[in-house]
């Protein structure tokens, strides 16, 4: 059974996160903790953060609302009894609402986080600062779920043939081997490249997981056409490495993962060492 957390941050409540909760839930029963956060982390207001000093995000100090949280704490209860799912509640309102959510992705599985809802009100265009600080300081791998989406029959896997991208193919297969038999296209496309790094390896690991396997080296321009590629593929999952780390996929730089998270059209599995 597999520990998964699923974030609520202020007012939001994402039926979207939940959803996919719901379905992983289907494929194997889990312990689903909501993890519910303060509406803003005022350590970002002043400008320093236990994940990183960075600009002050300059959001209006405000107290937190304990209705609204309270009764986001009930849906969420109503919702995993409903669906008979074991659940966990952490109510993690103190002031450092992303510190706290670090530390509890150290003793989970997978974090399930909405594209659209998360700290909407410090920024509406997704990957706002607080989803990509989430991302980088993760201590477990991120599901990245649009509010609107179809259960997933199929996965993409991006791969370089770099550390990152294999560790990501490796913890998805890992933690979804329900997902094994499903329609499976491992893809890379590196400019000025037309073969798939370490193919040989890469096969040999990717095809002992993944049993309706296909690997393939896209032609087009990926910085200009993945996102589209990707965004008109049905019932699809994305994995791919770190987010805006040093050894990110080459496939995956920080502008592809940002451009795919944005049009929130597909969930994107991201994990890092």
């Amino acid at each position: 059974m597999k520990k998964i957390l699923l974030t609520f941050d202020g007012k939001h409540f994402s039926e979207g996160a939940f959803k996919m909760a719901q379905y992983i839930n289907s494929l194997q029963p889990v312990l689903l903790t909501g993890v519910f956060l303060s509406p803003v982390d005022y350590r970002e207001i002043i400008g320093y953060s236990g994940m990183g000093i960075g600009a002050p995000v300059m959001v209006p100090v405000m107290e937190t609302d304990d209705e609204v949280i309270a009764a986001n704490i009930q849906r969420f209860e109503k919702l995993c009894l409903q669906q008979n799912i074991e659940y966990r509640v952490h109510r993690d309102t103190d002031l450092f609402a992303l510190a706290e959510l670090v530390t509890e992705t150290r003793f989970a599985d997978l974090l399930i986080i909405s594209s659209e809802l998360f700290y909407e009100n410090i920024g509406k265009d997704q990957p706002n600062e607080y989803l990509r600080k989430t991302l980088h300081q993760s201590e477990c791998p991120v599901l990245v779920v649009p509010e609107e989406f179809e259960e997933p029959k199929s996965v993409v896997l991006a791969y370089d043939g770099k550390a990152s991208s294999v560790y990501a193919i490796k913890q998805f297969a890992y933690l979804f081997p329900e997902l094994g038999s499903a329609e499976t296209l491992l893809i890379t496309s590196e400019e000025g490249k037309e073969e798939v790094p370490k193919r040989e390896y890469i096969t040999e690991l990717a095809a002992r997981h993944f049993s309706n396997l296909t690997i393939s080296h896209m032609d087009v321009d990926a910085k200009k056409y993945f996102h589209t590629w990707i965004g008109e593929r049905k019932n699809t999952i994305l994995v791919s490495g770190a987010f805006g780390r040093g050894d990110l996929s080459s496939l995956f730089k920080k502008s592809f993962v940002t451009q795919i998270i944005r049009e929130h059209k597909t969930p994107v599995f991201i994990a890092h060492h």
